[in-house]
């Protein structure tokens, strides 16, 4: 037996636990065919990454599914690893070269590199050494990096299929791109903010005749590369217009005018300025019109010699020059206040600038068609429900994938061109000669893949695909990936579209979606706000087992939670609540065998109470968290350890246990001891390192509660009318208690009782139970009788289904005493009502005081009236 320290500490315990867990291999799994598979991958946190509360409540969400279905017999398998992250990786390298004096374009790609695996080096293992303080239940032996070589090899090879297949192309289209970061984005990584901002009407003078047509335009520096004007075709008040040009203001170059469906009619004047180069839907209108694309703004976001005398100004300097000058030669008639939709980078908060590139593309129409069926066929199921909507609307709606990125630090795109003929060739490798001109001159595309491009791999890559691999043949498809809502698109959608394409099937089978962590406020944690909370101090002050408890309590899938620190004290005091029930098992233990066994007729009704309560939260909890409403099961754990079996049992069972000649003392014992066990186990997948130190101290035959068998519902241990008995004698202990409360008794005050019931059955509940009520309901003596004969009148009665209980007055209280106490308090009442009534009688105080301030008063004399008429009843009944 090994004892408990006074206080649990976790700071001393932690650590401990985790090494013991990681050098015996607990979280390890190996293919076993025998065992059903049960797999989780980790969404890669990025390697620039802080364990932040996000992080943290994934993956406590993580941990609980995976310990759990490890303890229930499966073979379990949680893959971690991390995320290269292109973008915010690289910008946190170049910032590194600027403290030390250097630019990027100080270096050759080949240096960059150097430099970015040496900072991946440093920085990238700060995550999961993070992610393990919280007591995460890894495979740790089976860590990816998304540009390790297996992970590249899988890029590569899907690169090179779906280039084969014609899902991938080369093409000038637009794209989102971000004139700081200096590359594309994807539309999943564009946030759209409302902006207040400016609609200029300007005027479009018509070839050929002394009118004009107004447009109405957000972005007046663009217009220098507009190429046309549109209207609706069938627009009555332009018809007549449609194929005639119009004189472009300040850059004077003849432009059509062309009709098209796309042009709102009821929007401004009906009218629309249309420049290819810098908007997604003129684009579009421009491919269906052969409109020539004019770019007037640089990579930089700078106007270029397109834009003529506005080259080198910024787009905000250009804008206000633009209008000036329209304004000066008579084309600007008005400027109208407009809110509207702007698109930023997420990373950067840069306003995105749509531009004409040469880009590398996934077609996206058909890989999509396989990925709506999987929802609609019930392949892939999203918790809660109402996600699925989302992920079908973004599906049903989406566009060609721009999937290049003007980045170095990632999977370079295995494209290679023909510095001679333009030839392009994909290989894994560099090919020794063009396949078309034959010439050596051959050169790498510069650009890197979208980080997505390799994250849509991760559940399979990170099995070994695409070799065939025994790892990926036992636990792909995955059971269940955990994720915020807020990937949906970027990542989820992505993941399901390439396994269907490349594996065959849909990648993991439920989707779990939780919502933010946000404050107290209902904000969302952010640097700007300033509303962060670090879970690794949380951790450090409370433990992880703490943080862990409040971050899955209460929380629904898909729904945001807010964080509230003092909460983190109340769960670590719940840990403490079970640690000392833990210590008092164990001091009554001492001296006696902590594997003696009982005879299940030697057990008392309490005994089988608890052992019923707990046979079916066994089943209950399982229930639940089969369902993934681990909020919901927790709650019930913590309720049946806290209530049940903290402040009802173990106080049933002292007067057994304190009794050494007691008979029973033995059953109490064992029924402690696995009642405890069992429901540790039910709490280890929620607070691992508690459950597993106090395990630790009360068994002796298993070396981890990790691989413990989790406890289920057997009809063997399903007593029904015990628990109706011990509900019974509860409900009459609860009722006692608050009659006592009513009336002041003191703790200390034992009195007199009768349970009186015509019910046999009843009287020999509590003829069985007469040890225990009388130690909960503070009798100095239990008398059971069939009637009321020998109780007098005054006796305070206390009701429950089947029994009266009475208390003899004088048993509970100092009548004369509690008489003058009470005529002290009707003094002060009546003092007070009259305080009130001379108030709101003053016509000076009810004419000028605010009537919040009346209506108060008035709220406070009818208080005091209904204690003081409580009183006197009082005072009545005792006389």
């Amino acid at each position: 037996m090994k004892n408990l320290e006074k206080i649990y500490d976790p700071s001393t315990v932690e650590d401990r636990l985790y090494k013991k867990w990681m050098d015996n291999g607990y979280f390890h799994a190996e293919v076993e065919k025998d065992k059903e598979p049960f797999t989780i991958v980790m969404p890669p946190p990025n390697i620039t990454g802080q364990l932040h509360m996000g992080h943290a409540l994934d993956s406590t969400l993580q941990d609980i599914l995976i310990r759990y279905k490890r303890m229930q017999g499966y073979n379990a398998l949680w893959v971690p690893g991390t995320d290269h992250a292109s973008i915010a990786t690289e910008v946190k390298i170049v910032e590194k070269l600027a403290e030390e004096g250097i630019t990027k374009d100080d270096l050759t790609r080949e240096e960059f590199l150097e430099h970015a695996w040496e900072w991946k080096e440093e920085y990238g293992g700060i995550i999961t050494d993070q992610l393990k303080k919280l007591g995460t239940s890894c495979d740790w032996e089976r860590e990816r990096f998304t540009m390790d070589d297996g992970l590249s090899n899988a890029v590569e090879q899907v690169f090179i299929k779906l280039y084969e297949e014609g899902y991938i192309y080369r093409g000038d289209r637009i794209i989102n791109w971000c004139p700081v970061c200096e590359t594309t984005i994807s539309e999943a990584e564009v946030e759209h903010d409302e902006q207040a901002g400016s609609l200029w009407h300007i005027r479009y003078p018509i070839i050929g005749t002394d009118k004009y047509i107004q447009v109405a335009t957000t972005r007046p520096e663009t217009m220098l590369g507009d190429t046309a004007v549109a209207v609706h075709p069938s627009d009555e008040r332009y018809m007549d217009l449609i194929g005639k040009k119009v004189m472009l203001p300040l850059v004077n170059r003849e432009i059509p005018i062309v009709a098209d469906h796309y042009v709102e009619q009821e929007f401004g004047t009906g009218v629309v300025k249309i420049t290819p180069a810098h908007d997604p839907n003129d684009f579009d209108i421009g491919q269906r019109h052969d409109l020539e694309q004019i770019t007037v703004i640089n990579d930089k976001g700078i106007m270029n010699s397109k834009a003529g005398k506005y080259e080198g100004l910024t787009i905000s300097e250009a804008r206000a020059k633009v209008v000036e000058d329209l304004k000066e030669e008579g084309y600007l008639v008005e400027i109208e206040k407009h809110t509207h939709n702007v698109g930023t980078h997420d990373r950067c908060d840069t306003t995105i600038e749509p531009m004409i590139k040469a880009q590398w593309f996934v077609r996206m129409e058909e890989l999509a068609k396989p990925a709506i069926e999987a929802l609609e066929k019930e392949d892939l199921r999203f918790v809660p429900e109402r996600f699925g909507k989302t992920y079908l609307n973004w599906l049903e709606n989406i566009r060609d994938w721009c999937i290049s990125r003007q980045l170095w630090w990632g999977h370079r795109i295995p494209a290679y061109y023909c510095q001679d003929c333009d030839e392009i060739m994909i290989s894994a490798s560099k090919p020794e000669k063009c396949t078309k001109c034959d010439s050596t001159n051959l050169k790498q595309d510069e650009d890197s893949l979208d980080t997505w491009f390799s994250s849509a791999l991760w559940p399979f890559s990170t099995l070994g695909w695409p070799e065939e691999t025994e790892e990926l043949k036992h636990f792909y498809p995955t059971s269940v990936l955990v994720t915020g809502y807020d990937i949906i698109f970027f990542w989820v959608v992505r993941m399901v579209f390439s396994g269907i394409e490349q594996m065959g099937e849909v990648p993991f089978k439920d989707v779990l979606i939780h919502g933010l962590v946000r404050d107290e406020q209902g904000r969302k944690m952010s640097k700007s706000l300033g509303n962060g909370i670090d879970p690794l101090e949380l951790i450090e002050e409370y433990g992880a087992d703490a943080l862990r408890l409040t971050l899955v309590t209460g929380n629904a899938p898909g729904n945001d939670m807010r964080f509230y620190t003092d909460r983190v004290e109340t769960n670590r005091n719940f840990g403490n609540k079970i640690w000392n029930a833990a210590r008092f098992i164990l001091m009554n233990y001492e001296g006696e065998d902590l594997n003696l066994t009982v005879d299940p007729e030697e057990l008392e009704a309490e005994d089988r109470w608890i052992i019923s309560k707990l046979n079916t939260l066994a089943k209950e909890v399982s229930d639940n968290m089969d369902k993934y409403e681990l909020g919901i099961a927790v709650q019930k754990l913590h309720d049946f350890a806290w209530e049940e079996f903290c402040d009802w049992y173990i106080e049933m069972v002292k007067p057994r246990l304190y009794n050494k000649e007691d008979p029973s003392r033995n059953a109490a014992l064992w029924t402690l001891r696995v009642v405890m066990i069992d429901t540790l186990k039910l709490l280890h997948p929620y607070i691992p390192f508690i459950t597993e130190e106090i395990f630790m101290s009360l068994q002796d035959k298993e070396e981890t509660i990790m691989t413990s068998k989790w406890p289920v519902y057997t009809e063997d241990r399903n007593f029904q009318t015990e628990e109706k008995e011990i509900e019974l004698m509860k409900q009459a202990v609860r009722n006692i208690r608050n009659i006592r409360a009513e009336m002041n008794v003191p703790p200390s005050r034992k009195a007199q009782m009768y349970v009186v019931s015509e019910d046999e059955n009843i009287r020999d509940i509590f003829d069985r139970g007469t040890v225990f009520f009388s130690s909960l309901a503070g009798a100095t003596e239990v008398i059971i009788q069939e009637d009321k004969k020998g109780i007098e009148d005054g006796a305070v009665a206390v009701v429950i289904p089947g029994a009266d209980i009475y208390i003899p007055l004088a048993e509970l209280l100092d009548i004369d005493k509690e008489i003058k106490r009470l005529n002290k308090e009707r003094e002060k009442l009546i003092g007070e009502v009259e305080r009130v009534d001379k108030k709101l009688a003053n016509k000076g105080f009810v004419a000028n005081a605010p009537e919040k301030v009346i209506e108060g008063e008035k709220a406070k004399r009818e208080k005091y009236q209904t204690m003081l008429e409580q009183v006197e009843e009082r005072i009545a009944s005792f006389k």
